[in-house]
């Protein structure tokens, strides 16, 4: 969804956008804030954890739960219920469940079911892209909201191609979105290696770069045995490089179907106002 100018989109009885980026960089305080504007706030990442990861969420935390023996006993008495109490702010229920590779004594999780929960969240990362269609007419019909903001995780850049213009989860975005790259700078890349070591965030790697970043990590620590591996080490780590790695992809994503605004102008806008304001003046660059 390209404009033929500003006016276009600032005068539309309907917006809809999909907003992409570093996993951190504002894209959602902007749909939390724009939320309050009465836009409809999609978020993919609640919509993986909730629709399409939902089971296996709450099945791992019964999982632990069984290992206690008291907890063990009412659960299989049906005394006691498990849910996950995934928000749009809070993707820990997710987190946990995809884990970090390393050494099981130390929270991490054997590569071979790391690499099985990571192929889960990219079909269900996939598969909520493909649902945004359905939810920007389910936000107007069903709710009145005629704006319309898609929150998308860092990994969206992982699950298709920006070079492909037949890409079918682009074709899905492109044809009822438009796409607007929030672009952050090294200081902000620096500042979310920081906060990520902090608060980890979901992860997805694609299988060939997480296999050349394992052996990568192993061979810099001289670790031969992946239960050797700090989990918390590799996560951050891991979390740096492919941020760093899906930069120049962002920006072809942008390049090919979209816009860009910068994270310190975003980090400016108050309201929905002066995000149309904002969005508006990104259109014109483009134009230019």
């Amino acid at each position: 969804m390209l404009f033929k100018s500003a006016d276009e989109f600032v005068k539309s009885p309907s917006r809809a956008v999909t907003v992409f980026g570093m996993a951190g960089v504002g894209k959602t305080r902007l749909s939390a804030m724009l939320r309050a504007s009465n836009w409809f706030h999609y978020s993919a990442d609640y919509r993986i954890g909730t629709r399409y990861m939902g089971e296996y969420i709450v099945d791992n935390f019964k999982r632990e739960a069984m290992k206690v023996p008291f907890l063990a006993d009412l659960l299989r008495s049906d005394s006691i219920y498990i849910s996950s109490n995934i928000t749009f702010e809070n993707l820990d229920p997710l987190s946990s469940y995809l884990g970090t590779p390393g050494n099981p004594e130390r929270g991490g999780l054997p590569l071979e079911e790391y690499q099985r929960r990571q192929e889960q969240h990219r079909v269900a990362e996939v598969a909520a892209l493909h649902d945004v269609p359905y939810f920007v007419e389910r936000a107007k019909l069903l709710y009145g909201y005629n704006d319309f903001i898609a929150d998308t995780g860092g990994s969206l850049i992982e699950v298709v191609d920006p070079h492909d213009l037949n890409d079918p989860v682009l074709q899905t975005l492109a044809g009822a979105t438009a796409l607007l790259y929030i672009r952050g700078t090294d200081k902000d890349a620096a500042e979310l290696v920081r906060r990520f070591k902090q608060s980890p965030k979901p992860m997805y790697y694609t299988p060939a770069f997480l296999v050349q970043k394992w052996a990568e990590y192993k061979a810099l620590n001289n670790i031969s045995d992946d239960r050797d591996v700090d989990p918390a080490g590799f996560g951050a780590w891991g979390f740096e490089a492919l941020l760093h790695d899906r930069l120049p992809r962002y920006q072809a994503l942008a390049d090919n179907y979209g816009y860009v605004v910068e994270a310190s102008d975003l980090a400016m806008v108050r309201d929905g106002d002066e995000f149309v304001d904002l969005m508006a003046a990104a259109i014109e660059t483009r134009m230019r």
